[in-house]
C-alpha cells in the first residue's frame, strides 16, 4: 500500500506540471484557436531565467515573480510579430509557425544559458515528510497547491470578471464578440500572456525537482498537449484532469512494469480515448450545420 501511495505522490507532482502545461495550450486555443508548441518553452524560460535572476543576486521570490514577467512579455512577443501577421493563415501554418518559434527561443536559451542543467533550491528544504508510509518532498507539495490555485483563479477569472467573460466570448465567436464591442485582439494577447505566465509558473515550480535545460520544452510540450487532448482541447477542467491523469499512469506504469514503458502507456490510452471520444473526456460534441 505504501508503494503505491508513493507513486500516486510522485503522478500527482509531474501531473500537475503537465496540467499547468495543458491549461496554457487551453487558454491560447481558446482565444485564438491556434496550438501553440512553444508552450514548452515558456516552462523552460521560467526556470532558466528565475535561476539566472536567482545566481545574480535576487532573492528567490523576487526571481520568479520576474521570470514570470519576463515570459509573460515573450508570449506577447510571440503573439504580436508571429501569429497576428499570419492570422490568416491554414490551422497548419501557425503550427508551422509555433514550432519554429519553439526552435528560436530554445536556441536562444542555448546561446544565453549554456547547454548545462541548472537547479535552483527547494522552497521549503528538502526534508521529506512522511505520510501514509510514504514520503514526499515538500518542493512537491508546492507544485500540487500551485497547480491547484492556478486551477481556481482562473475559475474565478473566467466566470466572475468582465474580461475572463470576454475571453470566453471571443472562443466561442470571435466576430459576435467584436460587434458586441470586445476588443478581440487585445484578448488574444492576453490569452498569450497569461498562458506564457502560465507556463512559467510551471517551470519556477518544478526545477527544484527535476533540475532544467534548455532543451526540456519540447518533451514539456508534447506532454502538455496529450494532456490537453486526453482532457478536451480548450477545456480548462479537461486540462487539469488530463493533466494529471496522464501523471498518475506514467508514475504506475514505471513504478509496476518499467520507466521504458511508462510514455508508451500513457500515449496508448490517449490513443483509446480519442478513438472512443474524439472530443477527449471533458470535451464538447460539436454539430455543423451544411
Amino acid at each position: 500500500m505504501s508503494e503505491l501511495t508513493q507513486f500516486l505522490f510522485s503522478g500527482l507532482t509531474v501531473g500537475a506540471v503537465y496540467a499547468l502545461v495543458a491549461l496554457g495550450f487551453a487558454i491560447i486555443y481558446n482565444a485564438t484557436d491556434v496550438v501553440n508548441f512553444a508552450q514548452g518553452e515558456f516552462v523552460m524560460l521560467g526556470g532558466m531565467l528565475t535561476v539566472f535572476a536567482y545566481t545574480s543576486g535576487f532573492n528567490l521570490p523576487l526571481a520568479a515573480l520576474a521570470a514570470i514577467a519576463i515570459t509573460a512579455l515573450a508570449g506577447v512577443l510571440l503573439n504580436k510579430f508571429a501569429i497576428e501577421p499570419a492570422r490568416s493563415a491554414s490551422v497548419v501554418g501557425l503550427i508551422i509557425i509555433t514550432i519554429g518559434a519553439s526552435i528560436f527561443i530554445r536556441g536562444v536559451a542555448q546561446v544565453l544559458f549554456g547547454k548545462q542543467v541548472h537547479s535552483l533550491p527547494a522552497f521549503s528544504g528538502d526534508n521529506p515528510i512522511h505520510l501514509m508510509g510514504a514520503t514526499i518532498l515538500p518542493q512537491s507539495l508546492w507544485t500540487i497547491g500551485g497547480g491547484i490555485v492556478v486551477f481556481i483563479a482562473l475559475w474565478i477569472f473566467f466566470t466572475k470578471t468582465l474580461t475572463g467573460k470576454g475571453l470566453l466570448a471571443t472562443s466561442n465567436n470571435r466576430l459576435a464578440a467584436r460587434l458586441v464591442g470586445i476588443n478581440t485582439n487585445l484578448i488574444m494577447t492576453l490569452s498569450f500572456a497569461l498562458s506564457a505566465a502560465i507556463g512559467a509558473l510551471a517551470g519556477v515550480l518544478i526545477t527544484p525537482i527535476t533540475l532544467t535545460s534548455y532543451d526540456i520544452g519540447l518533451f514539456l510540450a508534447l506532454k502538455g498537449f496529450a494532456a490537453a487532448m486526453l482532457g478536451g482541447m480548450g477545456n480548462p477542467k479537461g486540462a487539469l484532469a488530463g493533466g494529471l491523469l496522464l501523471g498518475l499512469l506514467e508514475s504506475v506504469t514505471a513504478g509496476y512494469i518499467s520507466s521504458q514503458y511508462k510514455d508508451a502507456a500513457a500515449f496508448i490510452l490517449i490513443l483509446a480515448v480519442l478513438f472512443f471520444m474524439p472530443q477527449g473526456l471533458f470535451g464538447r460534441k460539436s454539430a455543423e450545420r451544411v
